[in-house]
């Protein structure tokens, strides 16, 4: 399995990003939320450069995946195209799988990023051997990011414009499942009522460690278990997993059941560290409840006593969410509690 060896040119004002539509057709059942993020992208000084499926209803989205990778291939190929941001995410991206072209998308990387559904995108590129990146959607993310505190917009433009040796992240106090009701066109769409953060949990592990990040949404991860693009045993030596829920709220013993899946596969076994993602629109004592959990089935279960685990950590489906890079260096420290980029991820 390729290990990723491009990381991306850093994005500079004036540089044309493509923003597609690989799942869903969000910007046409909501355009004023659309326009909304494609205004952060302009406020940072970028160009958009729109794709035939990128404002096309879902109903024809569904029906022609093709199109999508057609489009996602184009972007890559288009020299002027410096990044790709999904627009939003959905549930069938593993559909577009077969018609992407690897090669001309390993022998192009850009800053790919997007989260949900677009995990599998994030994947198959990293395979080519590229760095990817888990982030903010145009439409869920970016359309909000005025609303969210102003440490986030700052790691934002750091993680995309400024890039530095290494980067440790900051948590979040407070925190927002999800956001206002997109059907309402008479204000602009912003993060729900916020609430108080109860942190990050480490909930078991010693020192530091270090290791490849990798991961994204669970449940679309999930989709290519056992098909020709799941990596093998190997991918997972020295790796950092993070992995994150969405909004359809899956339940304690849904999660269990996919953890004991990795660990059948021996992952627990040969990675370096685990994250969880705050689950979204969990309550405090569910959020005690999984944490309880994951530790069982890790741990009781499968024996990995010694793997650092964290949960509650601001990736995903809630507000707001760190920018995590597939493939850049990480390290765990359990003694300071932090979480820190090892390398540049971005040249």
């Amino acid at each position: 399995m390729p290990q990723p060896i491009w990381r991306p040119q850093v994005l500079k004002p004036g540089d044309t990003v493509a923003v597609l539509s690989p799942s869903w057709g969000g910007p046409h059942a909501y355009p004023h939320i659309y326009e909304q993020g494609l205004a952060t992208l302009r406020g940072w000084g970028l160009r958009i450069q729109e794709y035939p499926t990128t404002r096309m209803a879902d109903a024809e989205l569904t029906r022609h995946p093709e199109w999508r990778a057609r489009d996602f291939n184009h972007a890559f190929a288009d020299p002027e195209v410096k990044a790709v941001f999904a627009s939003i995410g959905g549930d069938d991206c593993m559909r577009l799988l077969p018609w992407l072209d690897g090669a001309l998308i390993g022998r192009n990387p850009k800053l790919l990023m997007g989260f949900s559904d677009t995990t599998t995108l994030l994947w198959f590129a990293h395979m080519q051997g590229m760095v990817t990146f888990h982030g903010p959607s145009v439409m869920a993310g970016l359309a909000q990011v005025t609303y969210v505190p102003a440490y986030y917009r700052q790691h934002y433009h750091q993680m995309l414009f400024a890039p530095t040796d290494t980067y440790t992240y900051q948590q979040a106090l407070q925190y927002s499942d999800g956001y206002t009701d997109w059907r309402d066109t008479t204000q602009r769409n912003r993060p729900k009522a916020w609430q108080y953060s109860r942190g990050w949990q480490w909930l078991q592990g010693t020192g530091q460690v270090r290791g490849q990040l990798i991961g994204g949404c669970v449940e679309v991860l999930e989709f290519t278990k056992g098909t020709r693009y799941w990596p093998t045993a190997d991918f997972w030596y020295h790796k950092i997993v993070f992995l994150e829920m969405s909004e359809e709220k899956p339940s304690t013993t849904q999660v269990i059941r996919w953890l004991r899946n990795y660990g059948l596969q021996g992952v627990f076994d040969r990675i370096s560290g685990l994250i969880i993602g705050r689950p979204r629109d969990y309550t405090i004592n569910e959020q005690i409840s999984l944490d309880a959990a994951i530790v069982r089935v890790v741990r009781d279960e499968f024996g990995a006593k010694s793997l650092p685990i964290i949960t509650n950590v601001d990736v995903g489906h809630t507000e707001p969410q760190l920018i995590v890079p597939l493939g850049v260096q990480a390290e765990i420290d359990c003694q300071a509690q932090t979480l820190t980029l090892c390398e540049p991820w971005l040249r």
